[in-house]
């Protein structure tokens, strides 16, 4: 049985506090893990959430910011102490290739697994496993970020009304899938399509034409809203967004499920990022983030 869920790890921005780890989601797409932004502590928070190294397939770092990147050299001391019997892939900006070589070997350890790094330098594909596209567009911050988004591919869905309605059962099913007509019958006739789902991950950036790209559609969307309405400037100095900034990106980008995260220290109030969120006029699925909750993709409408 195929799983789609967010394991969130962390939801902290820059400083953790007692109740937040530093950034740290796993996304479970059927057989494959895809981990975004390893944060200080990931390794202690995917032991407490129940998630194994063996279950890394993807690594996907936005920026190397720490709270985005530090707990890169546990997962991958991990990885390779449990030795993972298969290969695992890195994406990352190509501009933090240092940071990244010095996090892969920050101390000694044995390697043995086969961890591909695949940097990343511009817009687009950068991966397709035929189960899903990866892709990504460059954000907004004062370092290079890049936010991914998850595609798949658009299906059939047959009709069984249709179907017996041209008296086509059995056998005949598989082979008008096959060969796209049978007896005067084309696929279009008994079968509708039926649309991929989407899922974005953007964390620190400003508004910019990358959010709205990678967000457009999707069913569910992980986004950072580090700062409440009010303090907007701090927001636009900094690099980041707010929730009401947010919210209404999921608004005018047809999310169905929004999943607000990163919060800046200086809050101790969730209920505030949902009350404002709803204010900017989203009305679907909302989720403000915390440590250990486990997501579910909405399913298919």
């Amino acid at each position: 049985m195929s799983v789609r869920e967010l394991v969130v790890l962390g939801t902290a921005s820059q400083v953790p506090t007692r109740h937040r780890n530093h950034n740290g989601y796993l996304l479970r797409w059927d057989g494959e893990g895809i981990l975004f932004d390893p944060g200080e502590g990931t390794q202690r928070q995917m032991l407490r959430a129940g998630v194994a190294a063996h279950d890394l397939n993807r690594i996907c770092v936005t920026h190397f910011h720490g709270d985005h990147s530090l707990g890169l050299a546990g997962v991958i001391q991990r990885i390779n102490l449990d030795k993972v019997p298969h290969p695992l892939t890195a994406h990352y900006p190509l501009s933090g290739q240092r940071f990244f070589d010095r996090l892969r070997y920050a101390t000694a350890y044995r390697e043995t697994v086969d961890i591909a790094e695949a940097p990343i330098s511009a817009d687009g594909v950068i991966a397709d496993t035929g189960g899903y596209a990866l892709h990504t567009a460059r954000l907004s911050h004062p370092v290079e970020s890049y936010g991914y988004r998850l595609v798949e591919p658009d299906g059939i869905r047959m009709l069984p009304d249709r179907l017996a309605a041209h008296g086509i059962k059995g056998p005949d099913v598989g082979r008008l899938q096959r060969e796209g007509v049978l007896r005067g019958v084309s696929l279009d006739d008994v079968s509708e399509v039926r649309r991929g789902q989407r899922f974005a991950f953007v964390m620190d950036t400003r508004l910019c034409d990358g959010v709205y790209t990678l967000a457009d559609g999707c069913e569910m969307l992980v986004i950072e809203s580090t700062f409440l309405d009010e303090d907007v400037e701090l927001a636009e100095e900094h690099g980041h967004l707010t929730a009401g900034q947010a919210a209404r990106v999921a608004v005018d980008c047809g999310v169905r499920h929004l999943v607000l995260t990163h919060f800046s220290q200086r809050y101790t109030e969730p209920d505030e990022f949902e009350r404002q969120a709803r204010e900017a006029g989203f009305d679907g699925e909302l989720t403000v983030a915390h440590d250990l909750l486990r997501v579910p993709l909405p399913k298919r409408r």
